[in-house]
């Protein structure tokens, strides 16, 4: 048998043809990769990322609790709110057996197998706080135990911290690491250590500010105010019949004595005593003061006017700047008395913890000014200030558009990076979804929707009714809830965020 040897009589090979088929043979080919690349993990949007939280359900008359997964972790059976003090641990605290007539209860800690913890203790409870907005949160990594009466603090790994030997132990109100505690009638302060920061020796205790190293003031069995620090130092002595929760910067403090406002320093020294009718405020070493209802600054050691005494209101923002009211125009003055922003706006904040002004027009719109007071945004609406992702996010017109903090405009994709599947709205008004290169995932079929939450899940709106889509654009329950009375629409799978968002807790309903 002879190979690769042509004989005499067969026709020649037509290479034009041979060609011809090996290029039809690669299309093919490259086809069929093609449509498997189509099909593969590599180019199809991948899951999102999701740490793991826990959060109270509420459906069919009962509670229960879920993780940031959608899985259930605790059985809706309960008829109690279960509190969840630190959304990242799996310690739930169920309440039993209320009595409402007697308002006695019991209580019991779960884990996330359905464990009981901490079972020595008579009641274990979170301990509730409020900020400035009356926003419950929870005093972190410490729970309040109860045995025989009395009330000490265990950690969250179940380690006592403060003995059960207080007649009550509540958090100081919108005060992080400052527990108020009462002892045979009298008050004082731990922190979550369990270190006694003030005896219980005092009828009250307020805090200077909501930072607990600014100190306390404390009233005593004679009805006077002094101010003891968080390093258990006297800071004002115990001589006052009134003391401002003012912080100026651990050196001024604002005091009332026969009838008059004044400011001492912590060595006892008096400042405009008695030349206002009230002391507003302390910035370094100005002071907002008050008389016959206009508002100016003045130095503290010289009492020399800074701003004259002629506005509706002042406020101190930064540096040297005071926002100031005039006749309901609101600008902004430095401490030399230039205007540095016109009286022109309805109001202006600053805030703070991302350097920014933000100037409110009389169309309820904003301007956005950086901290040298150049207008950056003009006529927006401001969505979200992000400080924790270092964003904001404005309406402008229709559009949502992405800045830093630098004002530089960034698209959605560079702002939520760990997102899998971003907001995009097409010419007709419609939402959808697309992937970090652009490319459509979830078609322009929505009336509404919202961004990718942490937990993988995007709201959609159609027809009046909301759902949501998973990380990969998939409908993970179809629009068929009326939201309209939630602030905030948020899911996590089947489960929708609830309307009262002091509990902040998740239903089916």
């Amino acid at each position: 048998m002879s190979r690769g040897k042509r004989y005499e009589g067969e026709p020649k090979l037509n290479i034009k043809k041979v060609f011809a088929v090996l290029i039809a043979i690669a299309v093919i080919v490259m086809f069929v990769i093609g449509i498997k690349k189509l099909f593969s993990s590599e180019d199809t949007v991948k899951e999102k990322s999701v740490i793991l939280r826990y959060f109270p359900i509420y459906t069919n008359g009962k509670w229960g609790v879920i993780d940031s997964r959608g899985n259930t972790i605790i059985e809706p059976t309960y008829d109690e709110y279960i509190v969840i003090p630190d959304n990242q641990k799996a310690i739930f605290i169920c309440t039993t057996d209320v009595n409402y007539n007697e308002n006695t209860y019991n209580t019991i800690v779960l884990n996330e197998k359905g464990e009981e913890l901490f079972t020595t203790y008579d009641t274990v409870e979170a301990i509730e706080n409020y900020d400035e907005s009356n926003n419950l949160w929870y005093q972190a990594g410490i729970l309040k135990v109860s045995k025989d009466g009395k009330y000490g603090l265990i950690d969250t790994n179940g380690t006592q911290i403060a003995n059960c030997e207080y007649d009550s132990i509540n958090a100081l109100k919108g005060v992080e690491n400052s527990l108020l505690t009462e002892k045979s009638g009298k008050l004082g302060i731990i922190d979550n250590v369990g270190s006694v920061i003030i005896d219980n020796k005092y009828r009250e205790i307020k805090p200077i500010s909501t930072r607990f190293e600014d100190g306390y003031i404390v009233k005593n069995e004679d009805n006077q105010y002094g101010v003891i620090t968080y390093t258990k130092t006297v800071a004002v002595e115990e001589k006052y019949d009134a003391i401002k929760n003012v912080y100026g910067g651990g050196k001024y403090y604002i005091v009332k004595e026969n009838d008059n406002w004044e400011v001492v320093d912590t060595e006892g020294n008096k400042y405009l005593d008695g030349d206002y009718e009230d002391i507003i405020s302390i910035a370094g070493e100005n002071a907002i003061i008050e008389n016959d209802g206009n508002y100016g600054v003045v130095s503290i050691t010289s009492g020399k006017n800074v701003i004259d005494i002629k506005y509706d209101s002042i406020t101190y923002a930064e540096g040297n700047k005071y926002i100031v009211a005039d006749n309901g125009k609101y600008g902004i003055i430095d401490d030399t008395k230039k205007i540095l922003v016109d009286l022109k706006y309805s109001n202006i904040s600053y805030r703070a913890a991302s350097n920014l002004y933000e100037g409110i027009n009389k169309d309820y719109t904003s301007d956005l000014l950086d901290s040298d007071l150049n207008v950056k945004l003009s006529n927006v609406i401001v969505s979200e200030v992000n400080e924790t992702k270092g964003y904001i996010k404005v309406r402008d017109n229709d559009t949502y558009k992405y800045y830093n903090f630098r004002f530089e405009e960034k698209t959605s994709q560079e702002i939520l990076n760990g997102n899998t599947i971003f907001l995009s709205r097409n010419e007709e008004g419609k939402y959808g979804f697309v992937d970090k290169n652009g490319n459509v995932v979830v078609n322009y079929i929505y009336d509404d929707a919202r961004e990718q939450n942490d937990y993988g899940y995007a709201s959609v709106k159609q027809n009046g009714l909301w759902g949501s889509v998973d990380s990969q654009g998939r409908i993970a329950v179809a629009p068929s809830y009326n939201l309209d009375n939630n602030i905030l629409v948020e899911f996590i799978g089947k489960w929708h965020l609830g309307e009262d968002l002091n509990l902040y807790y998740f239903t089916d309903k």
